[in-house]
């Protein structure tokens, strides 16, 4: 899953950048709206993590400017300010979630994994996919009851596939997840961790499609 951090704060932004990363998703961040709108246009993300207050304007048209777009990307408010008031109109702008400053890391992770399995159509963490079980709350796999240990990036491709089950997801939209790694992705990086996820899931777990990407298989 591909986050936009949007805040202005560099200690809390650095906090919640390393957070979400460590939980396996990939991060842009963002200090500024105008900044924002450039990672908007030019990237698809999974879910945007938004402050209200940023040096160049709020946060609340920038979201009613999205929606009124039919862009539909959710979004998570992380703000300081704590009214009633300003929650209603933070929801009512089209946002799904609201969480006031200070805030744990633990429950950020937590709210981010349940946006995201919301948006994905299956709310349920806990997923079966013939002898795997997939845990994606914990980031784990069980293949016939054992543990499979997966990298960061093979799970964060992984995870790319079981959200969009039967789906055709091409190599491009692959390696988007993988952008945020810091380490440069070259040409066959995609077929190097689907290859290694053959080997630890079964080999027709994941399909190709010549030419146009690969998809999560019935085996």
């Amino acid at each position: 899953m591909r986050v936009l951090l949007i805040e202005d704060d560099t200690v809390l932004g650095a906090a919640v950048r390393d957070q979400i990363a460590a939980d396996g998703y990939s991060v842009d961040w963002a200090t500024r709206l105008d900044a924002a709108s450039e990672f908007v246009a030019v990237a698809a993300h999974d879910l945007i993590l938004l402050d209200l207050m940023l040096p160049d304007g709020r946060g609340q048209p920038f979201l009613r400017r999205l929606r009124k777009q039919g862009d539909v990307t959710p979004v998570i408010i992380l703000t300081a300010l704590d009214q009633i008031s300003d929650r209603i109109d933070g929801l009512n702008a089209g946002a799904d979630d609201y969480m006031v400053k200070p805030f744990d890391l633990a429950e950020l992770s937590a709210r981010v994994g349940a946006v995201a399995r919301r948006y994905s159509g299956n709310p349920n963490p806990l997923v079966t996919l013939a002898d795997l079980e997939v845990d994606l709350a914990a980031r784990s796999v069980h293949r016939a009851g054992k543990l499979v240990p997966l990298t960061a990036r093979e799970w964060v491709l992984f995870e790319a596939f079981v959200q969009r089950p039967g789906q055709l997801l091409s190599k491009t939209q692959l390696e988007e997840r993988l952008y945020s790694f810091g380490s440069e992705i070259e040409s066959n990086t995609i077929e190097v961790h689907v290859s290694r996820l053959r080997k630890k899931l079964g080999h027709e777990r994941i399909e190709t499609v010549r030419g146009l990407g690969y998809r999560l298989g019935a085996a």
